[in-house]
């Protein structure tokens, strides 16, 4: 009886025929948790301005990482990410904000030659243009500086006001040897009264506002009334 061969296996390829496995994609290494993508933008001014508004509106103390996470509608993590801790995002808030707000009003003043008059009115004018440009300027000095136990109140004594009160109290004693400036003024506490003049008032709006009903009230108009009273006084007339 002849021999059959058995049919082919159908079905059945053998190894060497095979087609090769599909290979799964390789999966990109994990983002640190927090760390933004390759492609987003860069959230740190907006992560600043947010701890701005937060220190200005609920005090440095009392606001939390978590605070200014849910102004800037970001994640805690991503505060980390850019600024490691608390201590770290005051002093880039510090550095990159309110550093930056004082610093042309101070060149302006450096630009004024020895005319009193004309100091006086650049710091006015400089004041009330930095106020209108920066409104979180008032609120925040009076909690952290004015006020007892202040976050701010060194950065203000040892980097903020020496340029600008030395520089306008060393004039104003100047023109006092001159005799072009009432003998009897304190050159220190004139620089303190303008201070009075112009960021008190601003930080006090929501107050006297209110109790005058005063909303038409801006900084210019605050800057025009100091002006005036600079220049003349009450103008009361002889007894």
């Amino acid at each position: 009886m002849p021999a059959t061969t058995p049919p082919p296996s159908r079905g059945k390829r053998s190894p060497a025929n095979r087609p090769p496995k599909p290979t799964a994609p390789a999966r990109a290494p994990a983002r640190a948790r927090g760390r933004p993508g390759p492609d987003a933008p860069d959230l740190r001014p907006r992560l600043l301005d947010s701890a701005l508004a937060c220190y200005a509106a609920n005090g440095i103390a009392a606001t939390s990482l978590r605070d200014i996470a849910r102004h800037a509608e970001v994640t805690p993590a991503l505060l980390h990410y850019y600024f490691g801790d608390r201590a770290q995002l005051l002093d880039a808030v510090v550095d990159e904000r309110v550093l930056p707000a004082t610093a042309p009003l101070r060149e302006s003043l450096q630009r004024v030659d020895d005319d009193i008059a004309a100091l006086v009115a650049a710091f006015v004018n400089g004041m009330a243009a930095v106020i209108a440009r920066h409104p979180w300027l008032p609120p925040l000095w009076v909690r952290e500086v004015v006020s007892e136990g202040g976050a701010l109140r060194g950065l203000l004594t040892e980097r903020v006001a020496p340029p600008i009160a030395q520089l306008m109290a060393t004039r104003f004693a100047a023109a006092q040897q001159r005799g072009e400036l009432n003998p009897d003024l304190d050159p220190r506490l004139l620089m303190v009264s303008l201070i009075g003049l112009t960021l008190f008032p601003a930080a006090g709006a929501p107050i006297w506002r209110r109790l005058f009903d005063a909303d038409d009230l801006g900084v210019d108009d605050l800057r025009r009334h100091a002006l005036a009273l600079l220049d003349r006084g009450l103008e009361l007339p002889d007894a």
